[in-house]
């Protein structure tokens, strides 16, 4: 008995076939073998030894930053507290 009884299976599958649809199902699971299919070829392409005969890949130079005239600026300032008096004829 409990969970792992065939006829607790069998309801639970009918509940979410009724609530999902089989379309929805069918989208679902081919999804999921997609995804898995796609995550096999990452791995087998990471296995693979790269090629002797490459040249090694050169670092792009460092982007310069262009300033224009519509961009904001910052300003560094360090905040200080000030007091104010009191007023007394409020």
């Amino acid at each position: 008995m409990g969970i792992f009884d065939w006829k607790h299976w069998i309801v639970i599958l009918v509940v979410v076939v009724l609530v999902f649809g089989t379309k929805k199902l069918k989208n679902l699971g081919t999804d999921v073998g997609e995804s898995i299919k796609g995550f096999k070829k990452a791995m087998n392409d990471d296995e693979k030894p790269a090629d002797p005969n490459a040249t090694p890949a050169q670092p792009a130079p460092p982007v310069q930053p262009q300033t224009t005239v519509n961009q904001p600026h910052t300003i560094d300032v360090q905040a200080q507290k000030v007091e104010e008096p009191i007023r007394k004829d409020v």
